[in-house]
């Protein structure tokens, strides 16, 4: 199987400018491409993994990625999908993210040897002269067809700034950079920097009269047709800091039944054939894949010990044997408990829910364990009673487990 047919089959490939192309591309002679990757956050997080796992496809066939970080176009920040415009970060705050964001890369990504490039759109974004700019590149721009893009048009009703509006022309910058530094001709991306990536193509069209290609991924959505990697608490991210390895595996271990084999061809190097072989099973015979999933996700980003240690204890809580080693914990003074500890403060502290309310609404509806035994009463107070092993662990609904370490 082709690299071309195996992105499609995974179900990776979402639009191409020219497919005929793009494939020839792809199955032939290394080529450079490049993927990029704004720093508005100081973690990767699972929206990014996509576009990670697809550098990490290419790399393996003898093509070069460039991983592209936006510390020139991170100040002003891509309006693509948002309802409203980013926050803009100081360039120290981009600066930051972007040294986040190398370090993680590095789990999937070869950097060593010049197999793959590292750069940073700073280093000829941040000292453009505007009209020279506007001059050189803005003329090539047809404002009528920006407006018309979706990644514009869906800002129209709330307002589109003229700040924002310079963002296609930076990426499209970029790839005419790109091209004449390291002849890069193919650009990748989420299927919402679509039209992003056009511009690009043309621009380098006019002002080189060479060909130049690009490609998009599908975005990993739900079978609701919501993003994956949302949970009540924010965000799943990279960092183990931000989401530890036990709630990252868990994150993926409950996935629902209509995702998993889904997103085992997106994100895994599983085998298509073995995966078939998982396409055949329903039910609760998915669980065990469920696990594999979790498994092989959890040490492609924080390794096989990390892996391992996180499906000790789910199995151990699947099994109804809870083992507080490596659940995610909140510490809290041991004066906290003198004169009781709300047990409702108490999933506050740990995160567990957004608001008292929801908290009430969950005990009530059967939802909330302490030490193993279901809470009937919202007003519950920990004391050191039930500290007796140093720790308690409340447990919400079927699958998630805290530890409330004294």
């Amino acid at each position: 199987m082709t690299l071309f047919e195996e992105l499609k089959e995974r179900g990776l490939v979402a639009q191409t400018t020219n497919e005929e192309k793009v494939e020839e591309l792809l199955n032939g002679e290394p080529q450079t491409f490049y993927i990029g990757f704004d720093p508005t956050a100081d973690s990767l997080h699972v929206g990014h993994f996509v576009a990670m796992v697809v550098m990490a496809h290419m790399q393996k066939h003898g093509h070069r990625p460039i991983a592209l970080f936006g510390g020139g176009t991170g100040m002003i920040g891509d309006p693509s999908g948002k309802s409203n415009m980013r926050k803009m970060l100081t360039k120290e705050e981009i600066d930051y993210n972007i040294s986040c964001f190398v370090k993680q890369m590095s789990t999937l990504v070869d950097f060593k040897d010049n197999k793959a490039i590292m750069a940073n759109n700073g280093d000829w974004i941040l000292d453009l002269n505007y009209i020279d700019f506007i001059r050189d590149i803005g003329v090539h721009f047809s404002v009528n067809r920006m407006l018309a893009a979706e990644c514009y048009k869906q800002r129209m009703e709330r307002g589109l700034t003229f700040f924002e509006l310079n963002y296609m022309l930076m990426q499209s910058y970029d790839f005419l950079r790109l091209n004449k530094e390291y002849n890069c001709v193919l650009e990748l991306g989420g299927d919402d920097q679509w039209s992003n990536i056009i511009g690009g193509v043309e621009l380098i069209r006019k002002k080189t009269g060479k060909d130049a290609y690009g490609m998009t991924f599908n975005l990993l959505l739900k079978s609701d047709g919501k993003k994956m990697g949302k949970t009540e608490n924010g965000a799943v991210w990279l960092d183990p800091k931000k989401t530890s390895p036990y709630d990252f595996y868990q994150y993926w271990r409950n996935v629902d039944d209509a995702d998993v084999i889904k997103c085992m061809k997106m994100l895994t190097f599983i085998s298509l054939e073995e995966i078939k072989e998982y396409e055949k099973l329903e039910g609760s015979e998915l669980n065990s894949v469920k696990a594999k999933l979790a498994y092989a996700l959890t040490e492609m980003i924080h390794g096989k010990e990390e892996a391992e240690k996180a499906q000790e204890s789910a199995k151990a809580l699947f099994g109804a044997k809870v083992s507080a080693e490596n659940m995610p914990t909140t510490k809290i003074a041991a004066d906290q408990i003198e004169n009781g500890l709300g047990l409702l403060d108490a999933m506050m502290l740990a995160g567990l829910i957004p608001s008292k309310g929801e908290g009430r609404r969950l005990i009530q509806q059967g939802g909330i364990s302490v030490n193993d035994e279901k809470i009937t009463d919202p007003y519950k107070t920990l004391t050191s009673e039930d500290f007796k092993e140093g720790f308690v662990v409340i447990k919400k609904g079927k699958k998630v487990f805290h530890k409330i370490l004294l």
